[in-house]
């Protein structure tokens, strides 16, 4: 269902938060085997958005632009988990656990990669390059840049604003764009890109100047930007 077509991302939109696609990363949280249809702990509506996700990704890659997957890894003694999933965890609950098939991201979104990260790195701290400018990284928690290196690693890449997408708008999508925000980052949301979102939730998103839109508009702005004359 289409829970908001139209877009906060009018022409005149205040300058302090309009998107510069031109300098965006992609990020996409939390897409994981077990968190879709079929999975150890399937999230309602993860996978309806995996094709939206699929072509926002396309469209990042045809434009050269950066992609980060944010991935949660659970391992079986509990620790360095959520306090609301560590006592199942330590009672044997398998969830996204290290190296499983239920931690990987779905097929329909790595199965070009040139290399599959091991949870070893991913637990590190590492971002891991999957592809040409195409990343995976590990989040502890809800926020991806809690505890992470994701904020200097888009500084080091120039990026002034994120597209956030993918499973669960009200855990870690929400705390990432949470704390995109309090970065100063410019924070651009596909409605129909992220699971379990509806119109309250993006009514809230703008009173702290988030903006969003349909994955369409996003992928049609985001060619406008690569086919711009140079200066």
């Amino acid at each position: 269902m289409d829970i908001h077509p139209t877009s906060t991302w009018p022409a005149s939109v205040d300058e302090h938060i309009k998107p510069m696609l031109d300098s965006s990363a992609l990020i996409i949280i939390d897409t994981q085997n077990d968190f879709v249809d079929g999975g150890a702990s399937p999230i309602a509506g993860t996978s309806a958005i995996v094709p939206a996700l699929r072509s926002l990704q396309a469209a990042f890659r045809a434009a050269g632009r950066p992609i980060v997957h944010v991935v949660r890894i659970y391992r079986g003694d509990g620790e360095d988990v959520d306090r609301v999933r560590r006592g199942a965890i330590a009672s044997g609950t398998r969830i996204v656990a290290p190296d499983t098939d239920g931690a990987q991201v779905v097929p329909g979104l790595s199965r070009d990669w040139r290399l599959k990260p091991s949870a070893r790195s991913l637990l590190n701290g590492d971002i891991v390059e999957v592809n040409d400018a195409e990343f995976v990284m590990w989040k502890p928690r809800w926020s991806a840049f809690h505890r992470t290196r994701l904020h200097d690693f888009l500084q080091g890449l120039g990026i002034t604003t994120v597209v956030i997408a993918g499973c669960n708008f009200p855990n870690c999508p929400r705390a990432t764009i949470f704390d995109s925000s309090s970065g100063d980052y410019r924070v651009l949301v596909p409605s129909d890109a992220l699971s379990n979102i509806s119109g309250s939730h993006l009514e809230e998103l703008g009173r702290i100047g988030v903006l969003h839109a349909i994955t369409g508009r996003i992928i049609d702005e985001l060619g406008l930007t690569t086919s711009s004359p140079g200066p």
